[in-house]
């Protein structure tokens, strides 16, 4: 079976720079996110053992978020310093690995995760720490994986784990988060309605339109926006190349050489115990 994991590059980055404890290369400059990414990168090849890889990352410009909602995401802080010096490092040494990388302007990664995933007739893991993508699932084809501690662990998610941790199905997830609201992407969903009233509304109405229809207008308005800032797109414009994506192996010669000179002998030393002895996996799905 062929299998397509996409990591959500930044998603991981920013796990990656909050579990490990800090520490430098040598020219003192911080290393602990670049180090921790690398590390998730081997372990998810050894355990969700894909044919085919890519990353996804966000781009810096505005994305089409924060034209339709001007306060999406404002109360995020800045990216810190010592994290900012880092991303080009993990973005060149993801390509010493042989994996592609896709970001596009206006859109996020979870929107170019979601253009991929609609566009892969593979079976596909997505890999991040973002609740919201959890829309995507779908039994027949799209799991996600999410690390639970730092990242050494994590779960798979299918559509019965969805329910447990959403209150509802994927394909319900934007509209719980239409009347819920989302706190950590600042929009504010209906006034009054928490995440066990959204679940309720949506269990008694069956439908997202029958539960509008009991708002006053604009609370129904704040819901439609809300609905439109929840939702992954799959139309944004990227198209994935699956020849480049295919991998079979990370031991490559660019590989060994960004973890030697980075000096990050214990990576070098996994990623060669890997390659050739796997470990078996929990997660497969074959």
């Amino acid at each position: 079976m062929n299998r397509l994991v996409l990591i959500d590059g930044n998603a991981i980055l920013h796990r990656a720079y909050h579990a490990i404890p800090p520490f430098t290369f040598s020219d003192g400059s911080p290393a602990g996110a670049v180090y921790g990414f690398i590390s998730m990168l081997i372990k998810i090849y050894n355990d969700l053992k894909p044919t085919h890889i890519a990353v996804a990352f966000d781009r810096a410009a505005p994305t089409f978020r924060q034209e339709l909602f001007k306060e999406y995401q404002a109360q995020r802080p800045k990216m810190e310093d010592n994290l900012v010096g880092q991303v080009d490092k993990v973005h060149d040494v993801v390509t010493s690995f042989g994996i592609p990388i896709y970001e596009v302007d206006g859109f996020e990664a979870d929107d170019v995760i979601g253009t991929i995933t609609k566009q892969s007739k593979n079976q596909v893991i997505i890999v991040t720490g973002d609740r919201d993508i959890l829309q995507l699932v779908d039994d027949e084809k799209v799991f996600v994986f999410m690390p639970t501690k730092g990242l050494s662990e994590g779960k798979l998610y299918g559509e019965k784990e969805v329910v447990e941790r959403m209150g509802v199905k994927p394909s319900q997830v934007p509209n719980f988060k239409a009347l819920a609201g989302d706190p950590s992407d600042n929009y504010p969903g209906v006034s009054g309605i928490g995440p066990k009233t959204a679940v309720r509304l949506l269990e008694k109405h069956k439908t997202f339109q029958k539960v509008l229809a009991t708002l006053t207008k604009k609370d129904q308005e704040s819901a439609l926006l809300s609905q439109k800032l929840a939702t992954i797109r799959t139309d944004a414009p990227v198209k994935i190349d699956l020849d480049k994506a295919r991998l079979t192996t990370l031991d490559t010669p660019s590989a060994r050489k960004a973890l030697e000179d980075f000096h990050f002998p214990s990576l070098l030393k996994r990623l060669k115990l890997f390659e050739k002895k796997p470990t078996n996996s929990q997660l497969s799905l074959v």
